[in-house]
This record gives structure tokens, sequence and C-alpha cells, in this order.
């Protein structure tokens, strides 16, 4: 196995680091990784969110909250929340 090395000089004081093939392959899926968890955070945080909260009193109530626009609606009925998701994207 070959070893890639960098050698980092700051005066007298002489710093070697080596890398094997295995631990730049590590640092690579670890980046993928990394790259792919971040791409779905974005795309995710694009997405239309609608969820269905409860207040205090137990009354169900629907929220919904495009991120694109900045735009946010809140009914106490499904049938409210579709329309105005449909009056978003028209």
């Amino acid at each position: 196995m070959k070893n890639n090395g960098m050698c980092i000089q700051s005066n007298d004081t002489e710093l070697q680091l080596k890398f094997s093939h295995s631990s730049i392959s590590i640092l690579w899926k670890f980046l993928g990784v990394f790259c792919q968890k971040i791409g779905k955070f974005l795309r995710e945080s694009q997405e239309l969110q609608v969820w269905q909260k409860v207040d205090r009193n137990g009354n169900i109530y629907w929220r919904a909250y495009d991120p694109i626009t900045g735009k946010s609606f809140t009914s106490g009925f499904e049938s409210d929340i579709r329309a105005w998701i449909e009056q978003l994207y028209r």
C-alpha cells in the first residue's frame, strides 16, 4: 500500500502528515454522505410544510408554510388549507 504524504514547514518545526489510501477513501465517503445530507436538507427546506396541531383547549387546527414565498396559513379546517395551497400554486 502506497502512502500519500504532505509536509508542512513552519520556522524550525516540520510536521509530516501521511495519508493511506484507506484513510483517503474514508474521507471521500464521509464527504459524499455529508454532501448528500446537505442536499437533502436544502431540498426539504424548500418544500411546502403542512402540519396538524392541537391548542391548549384540545382543538385541532392546521398550519401550512411555504418557505419559498414566506407565506403561512392557519385554519381549523383541512379543506381551507387545501384551498390555500391550490391558490398559492396557481
